[in-house]
């Protein structure tokens, strides 16, 4: 079935006497009373460029580059690079440089339909904006500002395209250049630099796309300022009531991706130019449409609504599909944990992706495999066999964790996290080529890892000692419930994917999955660790092993469990626990215990204006990309009852709250299916 056209659906509407608004509001997320300073950004990224808002007029406060890193300014690891502001603009009204403190009516509005920024604002008694920014979904490296400037008398604009280097770029080299053809001049402004070691190369390059029918084109006018900062401007002349409509196109590569990234930076922006607005503007909307295929509709509670879509714009925002790019924590949201690969990734945001998304959770599978040699020379360095990922990974898959902080040598689980994620690959999709060619050289290393990290000290202890856990406030704790369960359960999906791609199990795996112990308080609660003292945690640790593994699986001691650690859980620790908890309740039967929390894991960490997660309740460092994925699997594996089955994903169960009515979630796998419950 075709998806409705706009015009189709207000017809409808028309005729079945529904609200335009309604609908309207579930899509769309309004800042509401901006403050300066108290403001945190909303992206709008395409998989590969990141462009954060800004509460000054036609700004953006950050750019960023997916899959490049350096070492900069953020102590001695990788970062991810921040690269040139190529989409900023500004604008002259009758000579008049517009600040902040010229304007009016300021609103922005991100409709998440068609990952479109809308920014609005008047001029005193002289113009109205309209500026719309997006990342160009159809386009990986290119993004695209329209600006429409309505007259509300005789004036004289002067748009402005300006591209700024950040400081510790190097060698920056500012160009302008026009390419005449008969119907048309391509002008072209570009920056070009070194990164902060000279390791990477980046560029930009943008262009003015002027109206097709609006005679003749203005004059383009190029001003270079300084090493940082270049511009390029027209002036046009409006009379009262008309209204002129132009965009910006910019491209931002890096050597990461080409060999030439000047050069490649100016042909996208060319071709992208020549595209047109209205065909580019489709052709990303319309890749914005297919995604929505994959959707989670819930009727009775707008509120949630709104919510869930969101975390589902941000993670199909940072992630793409047909690359070998991962996520970081704060996605394509800005510079936090400098751009780093975590367990985030595999156990928060990936399960939610890889049942709307299975190529994106492929382009993130096929990350880990290219840095499998990494791994290996890692568990070499550490004393072991097989494969052992870093904690924080980056470019190179290295580990790029600070020395300061142990979870680098000690939070070994990754590994584990990692191999998982490659079996429910294969497990959703079938795909068993891809399992012999990619999941089982994963599962396989590590597995051989494990079989080598344990101790082995008789029947039932063979102990992994001295390790951090998910609870990373417990340092070099022995025998950690979560890290112990995750060595079991990929022990055990190593020999059974052996099977599948007929290779004959090492017996070695099943017999040290059999003796790994999972430790317990007298009364049979699971203890999180040898030396566990009902201390607050940071995040779950032992509730992980009901999901997403399936180690604790009786609901009589999974509920012994959640009564034991949710009182623990702190309140200043990151928003996934609570997720997880609600997701357990909820396939308990507890809705309202379940609604509680679910509501705990995103409510408590909105911030202004756009209502974008922090890490923690009250936190300021947004976007938490691994937030929202805790909190669509609260939705789609615990409210929806989805499993991850040999058989494919299905619904086995399903518990709704009292404030909503309905619960669909459509376009779930490679099939596309549609789960409802009632």
């Amino acid at each position: 079935m075709q998806p409705l056209s706009t015009r189709c659906l207000f017809v409808i509407l028309m005729i079945t006497g529904m609200s335009w608004a309604p609908l309207r509001a579930q899509w769309t997320i309004p800042a509401t009373d901006i403050d300066p300073d108290n403001y945190y950004g909303i992206t709008v990224a395409n998989g590969m460029v990141g462009l954060v808002s800004s509460p000054e007029p036609m700004k953006v406060q950050d750019v960023v580059l997916n899959g490049v890193y350096d070492n900069y300014q953020r102590g001695r690891v990788s970062n991810i690079l921040k690269t040139f502001n190529h989409m900023n603009m500004e604008l002259d009204v009758d000579g008049m440089r517009v600040g902040p403190q010229h304007i009016s009516n300021f609103r922005q509005e991100l409709n998440m339909r068609t990952a479109e920024l809308v920014t609005s604002f008047e001029v005193g008694d002289k113009v109205s904006v309209k500026h719309t920014l997006m990342s160009l979904r159809h386009l990986p490296f290119t993004a695209m500002a329209q600006v429409q400037i309505s007259a509300k008398r005789a004036v004289e604009i002067s748009p402005i395209s300006v591209i700024e280097a950040p400081n510790h770029l190097r060698d920056v080299r500012n160009t302008y250049s026009e390419i005449d053809r008969p119907h048309v001049l391509i002008g072209l402004m570009t920056s070009f630099a070194d990164s902060p070691t000279g390791a990477h190369q980046v560029a930009a390059s943008t262009s003015f796309i002027f109206p097709e029918a609006h005679g003749e084109e203005p004059r383009v006018i190029h001003e270079d300022w300084d090493f940082n900062r270049h511009l390029a401007k027209f002036r046009k002349s409006l009379a009262a009531g008309e209204t002129y409509t132009f965009a910006v196109v910019g491209s931002s590569v890096a050597s990461e991706h080409f060999a030439d990234p000047l050069n490649e930076a100016e042909r996208l922006t060319i071709f992208a130019k020549l595209e047109g607005m209205d065909r580019l503007l489709r052709r990303h909307r319309e890749a914005w449409t297919e995604l929505w295929k994959s959707d989670i509709q819930i009727e009775g509670n707008l509120r949630d609504q709104v919510a869930v879509r969101s975390a589902l714009y941000h993670l199909y925002s940072f992630a793409r599909e047909g690359q070998a790019y991962s996520l970081s924590p704060m996605g394509l949201s800005g510079l936090g944990y400098n751009g780093h690969v975590f367990w985030d990734t595999e156990i928060w945001m990936y399960p939610g992706l890889l049942a709307l998304q299975p190529g994106m959770a492929r382009s993130i599978m096929q990350y880990r495999y290219d840095r499998l040699p990494a791994a290996r020379m890692n568990a070499f360095a550490h004393g072991y066999r097989g494969a052992m990922f870093p904690w924080e990974s980056a470019d190179d898959g290295s580990e790029d964790t600070p020395v300061w902080a142990l979870t680098g040598p000690f939070q070994h689980h990754i590994s584990g996290d990692v191999a998982w994620a490659m079996w429910k690959y294969y497990q959703t999709t079938g795909d068993k080529e891809w399992l012999r060619s990619t999941g089982w050289p994963v599962i396989m290393e590590v597995a051989d890892f494990f079989a080598s990290r344990v101790e082995r000290n008789g029947p039932g202890a063979y102990d992994i000692k001295n390790v951090i856990g998910a609870n990373e406030w417990e340092e070099n704790i022995d025998n950690n419930a979560y890290t112990n369960g995750m060595a079991i359960t990929v022990l055990r999906l190593a020999t059974q994917a052996a099977g599948v791609v007929g290779v004959t199990p090492d017996p070695d795996w099943a017999h040290v999955a059999e003796n790994i112990p999972i430790l317990k308080f007298p009364d049979g609660t699971t203890k999180e660790h040898a030396t566990f003292d009902t201390a607050f945690i940071k995040q779950a640790d032992v509730n992980l092993l009901s999901w997403p593994m399936d180690i604790v699986r009786d609901p009589a001691d999974i509920r012994r469990d959640l009564k034991y650690y949710e009182p623990r859980l702190s309140p200043d620790g990151p928003a996934m626990g609570a997720a997880i908890l609600a997701l357990l309740y909820a396939r308990l039967g507890e809705e309202e215990k379940a609604y509680e929390l679910f509501r705990k894991s995103y409510q408590p960490n909105e911030v202004p204006p756009f209502g974008v997660l922090a890490e923690t309740a009250g936190g300021t460092n947004p976007y938490f990309a691994t937030g929202a994925g805790g909190m669509l699997q609260s939705v789609i594996f615990g409210f929806g009852g989805l499993e991850f089955t040999d058989q494919g994903i299905e619904q086995r169960g399903g518990w709704l709250p009292k404030s909503w009515k309905s619960l669909t979630i459509s376009g779930v796998g490679p099939e596309g299916k549609t789960f409802t419950v009632e």
